[in-house]
């Protein structure tokens, strides 16, 4: 597999007659003097002047599922409060002079907020060049070093370069076959380096997974395991160490529906008391885990 000659026939996506005129709006558009301070919320300063093009261009990009960012007074309230997972996270995390890949990474907030931990590299992979101008937009702003790839976790094995450190999370139940995927990350690692995995799971000893048609309204998750199954799999993958951080269930705190995203969230695909899926299941619990080569 060329990666290259991957990466430039996805060049082509931007051409996408509902991705082009972002583009194209987003070429035109340069900021020479702004401030940013990584919070929960990433704030950027700007000048004033700039903002009906700031705000235009923000609705351009919707719908934002990561976040929340606030430029000036405009506040991109995103779908996902991603600072709570982050937050959960950041006290496992020693990234100081580490190679980083955010797999999955979405518009790149995590991997904006990783910048205060001084890697040595980010690198974030994510097919989406909606997400991708998302980030770049955002990054008109902070003017990181931070590399976007229009890569999923599938060109992994095939990627030059190896990690310290990959972040891959909320991917897994996607992927059709779990034990190949949790392989192909452990194949983007240096010796010694780490996954910090994100995934769902489901309550139960026994070793067994769900398997639903449909979860959470989500039509693309196949398989949901309990803990000791996920560790099976790990285990099938060859790595070295498990290391349990913590696992918590998804609240509408933390998903929501925004003036910012299109379509439903979180309320819409839970029961009215929040107890189960919209399908009777149980409702999204998901668990961090470090895993070691």
């Amino acid at each position: 597999m060329d990666i290259n000659e991957i990466l430039n026939e996805r060049k082509k996506w931007f051409e996408w007659k509902n991705i082009k005129p972002i583009k194209e709006a987003l070429n035109k558009f340069e900021v020479k003097n702004a401030k940013y301070q990584l919070n929960d919320i990433i704030e950027i300063k700007t000048d004033e002047k700039l903002m009906p093009k700031i705000k235009d261009l923000a609705l351009m990009l919707k719908p934002w599922r990561k976040g929340p960012f606030k430029i000036n007074n405009l506040f991109i309230d995103s779908e996902w409060r991603s600072y709570i997972k982050w937050n959960s996270l950041k006290p496992h995390l020693k990234l100081e002079n580490k190679d980083v890949l955010d797999v999955g990474g979405n518009n790149g907030y995590y991997a904006f907020r990783m910048l205060e931990m001084n890697p040595k590299s980010i690198e974030v992979f994510d097919p989406s060049p909606l997400f991708n101008l998302q980030f770049e937009f955002i990054n008109k702003f902070i003017k990181s070093n931070i590399e976007y790839k229009l890569l999923g976790v599938e060109h992994i094995p095939y990627y030059p370069k190896k990690f310290d450190v990959i972040f891959c999370m909320g991917v897994l139940y996607h992927r059709r076959d779990p034990v190949e995927m949790l392989k192909w990350l452990k194949e983007g690692l240096k010796k010694g380096g780490e996954v910090i995995l994100d995934t769902l799971i489901i309550e139960g000893n026994e070793e067994v997974a769900l398997s639903p048609m449909r979860y959470a309204k989500m039509k693309n998750v196949y398989f949901i395991p309990t803990l000791k199954t996920l560790y099976n799999w790990i285990k099938r993958a060859n790595f070295s160490e498990i290391e349990f951080i913590g696992k918590r269930y998804t609240t509408t705190n933390e998903q929501r529906k925004t003036e910012w995203i299109e379509g439903e969230s979180l309320e819409n695909f839970l029961n009215k008391d929040e107890t189960k899926t919209i399908e009777g299941y149980e409702p999204p619990l998901r668990c961090y885990l470090r895993l070691r080569y």
